[in-house]
Order: C-alpha cells, then sequence, then structure tokens
C-alpha cells in the first residue's frame, strides 16, 4: 500500500518537521538503493585498495591517468536533463493511472435512488448491478495487477468469491474460445440489460434516470478501459534504456573518477591532500542519482509489488462491502 505520512506532518512550519520521516525504512530511498550502494562501494574500494597495494609505480601511473580522464570526462553525461524529464513522465503516469480508478460509490447511490422499494425483485436488481460493477473492475485488475491475478488466477476463483454466477463462467469460457481480448465490459453489458429491465418494469420512473444510470456506467467503462490502455502503452522502451543506461554509465565513469588519490609530498613529510578513506560526497551522489531513478522503476507499474504501489486486493474488499451496504442496507434506511 502506499506509504502515508500526511498525519506525521501537519504543520509545515514546525522547524525540523520532515526529519522524523527521515528515518522511516519501509518505502524509503534507503530501502530502494542500499544494495545497489553496497556493491558501488564494495567495487570503489576494490580499485582503491588494488591502487595503493597492488600496484607498481608504473602502474598507479597509469591508473591516475584514467581517473583524471574519468573524472573530467564524467560531467559531460547529461545525467539531471535526461533522468529529469523521465522521472517526471513517470510520475504523471502514475498519477493519472490512480485517478482513472472508479469507484462505485456514486453509481451506487444514483442505484440506490433509481430503484426504490423493499420487495425482492428491486433489491437483487439493486444489488445485481453493484456486483456486475465490481466484477468489471476486477476482470480489469486481473490483467494489470499480479496481485489481484494471484487472488483471482481463473474464472473459478471469482464464481468462489461471490462475484460471478457459474452460468456467468460459462458464457465467459465460451468467448475466450471464441476471442482472447480481455472482455471487463461484459458484465457491464448485463448491468445494462438490468437497468432496461427495471425501466421496463417500471422500477425506475422515467428515461432521464435511465440515461444517467448509463452515463455512469459509461465512464466507469472509460476508467476502466483507460487502465488497460496504460497497461499496453508503456513508456517507450528506447526511453528507459536510454535513461538506464546513462546513469550507470555515469556512476561507472565516477567509480574511477572520484578515487581519492593523495600525493605525497617528500619535502614535508606529509600529504599535499586530505586523504578521505570514505567517499562521502560520491556516496550522497550516488544516493540522490539513483534514488531518483528508483522513483521511476517503482512507480512505473503502480498496481505492482513495492511498498509504495496501490494496495488493489484491499480497494477491492471495499468497494465490494460499500456498494452492497448502499443499495442493500442502507437502502431507505432514514
Amino acid at each position: 500500500m502506499t506509504i502515508s505520512y500526511s498525519a506525521e506532518v501537519p504543520n509545515g512550519s514546525n522547524f525540523g518537521c520532515f526529519w522524523r520521516i527521515l528515518w522511516k525504512w519501509r518505502g524509503s530511498v534507503y530501502k530502494a538503493i542500499w544494495r545497489e550502494l553496497l556493491a558501488y562501494l564494495c567495487v570503489y574500494y576494490t580499485l582503491n585498495l588494488t591502487y595503493r597495494y597492488g600496484l607498481s609505480e608504473e602502474g598507479r601511473r597509469v591508473f591516475e591517468r584514467i581517473r583524471n580522464y574519468c573524472g573530467q570526462q564524467r560531467e559531460n553525461v547529461p545525467l539531471s536533463f535526461v533522468l529529469g524529464f523521465y522521472v517526471s513522465l513517470v510520475v504523471k503516469r502514475w498519477w493519472e493511472q490512480y485517478r482513472l480508478l472508479p469507484w462505485p460509490d456514486t453509481l451506487a447511490l444514483f442505484v440506490s435512488a433509481a430503484i426504490q422499494g423493499h420487495d425482492e425483485t428491486g433489491r437483487l436488481m439493486r444489488r445485481n448491478i453493484m456486483r456486475y460493477m465490481v466484477l468489471a473492475y476486477v476482470i480489469t485488475l486481473q490483467k494489470i495487477s499480479l496481485r489481484v491475478k494471484r487472488r483471482f488466477p481463473t474464472w473459478q476463483h471469482l464464481v468462489d468469491a461471490g462475484l460471478m454466477l457459474e452460468s456467468e463462467r460459462k458464457i465467459f469460457e465460451i468467448m475466450d474460445s471464441k476471442s482472447p481480448m480481455s472482455k471487463y465490459w461484459m458484465p457491464l453489458v448485463w448491468a445494462t440489460n438490468i437497468i432496461n429491465r427495471a425501466r421496463k418494469e417500471e422500477l425506475i420512473p422515467s428515461d432521464h434516470i435511465v440515461q444517467t444510470l448509463l452515463m455512469e456506467l459509461s465512464d466507469i467503462r472509460r476508467r476502466l478501459g483507460g487502465l488497460i490502455g496504460y497497461d499496453t502503452v508503456c513508456v517507450p522502451l528506447v526511453y528507459t534504456q536510454v535513461v538506464t543506461l546513462v546513469l550507470y554509465s555515469y556512476f561507472t565513469a565516477a567509480i574511477m573518477g572520484s578515487q581519492m588519490i593523495p600525493t605525497y609530498d617528500e619535502k614535508t613529510n606529509s600529504y599535499m591532500e586530505l586523504d578521505v578513506y570514505f567517499p562521502l560526497f560520491t556516496a550522497l551522489q550516488f544516493v540522490f542519482y539513483v534514488g531518483w531513478l528508483k522513483v521511476a522503476e517503482v512507480l512505473i507499474n503502480p498496481f505492482g509489488e513495492d511498498d509504495d504501489d496501490i494496495e488493489l486486493n484491499w480497494l477491492i474488499d471495499r468497494h465490494i462491502k460499500a456498494s452492497y451496504m448502499i443499495v442493500d442496507e442502507m437502502h431507505d434506511e432514514h
């Protein structure tokens, strides 16, 4: 589930209000990059120790020339420019996909107001319309989320969960044999049929109410189709490859170019520069830039299994309960 911390920073004017969230581990930059940072430092120290204790005098001179060359040329890599545009694009797509997730509450309110009465026919119509809406929602998420696919790997699992009838499962299997496309729209077709039947039986009092319900179902279909579109049409692979290559090319050069090689002055019997054993600013630079890329890597699939991915199974459970409560338990309650 997306890590929420807004309650911990209620007043932005307080001194150090963001410091407390810097110590969080789950969903943090530290958790995202610690493996890469550890590997980077291991390679750095391997090269550093090789220079200090494993090379001849001539080998050291060659090492120093390579180090100077890498240190000068790494700044020619347009890292900030490329990475900034890429992360902005991915974050924009992530937020748009979240906003496309339909919530059933509005449709449930419309259905509860449109189909009045406590008779069994009206009650079942209301419940089935909402069941079909949630079923369309789950079928869509099956296609785009590994977590939901694990929860509902087959049509039978949807039957067992009470979202699909056995007769409906057979219809889906017949349609699957004809075409492999995602059939998230089929439950919405069944929902419109129920609405039309309710109008014919005068359970819905006017055509205007029917139009309102159908417009809401059409908007839900548009949102679900948009989610499948985002899943099908990704950020161009070449763009992702370029950004990744730019980042790791930069730090491949930096691992040599940032080697601390102090010059020893025999006259004063001391080093001319400070001999720093830990590359502090290189490590900070690595954390900032690799952490920046990790933002994109985490958000490029908002329905995956990262700490900051959207918990769709929780949303499914919530929508089922809320839908039935609105159209059944709370119907004409006051």
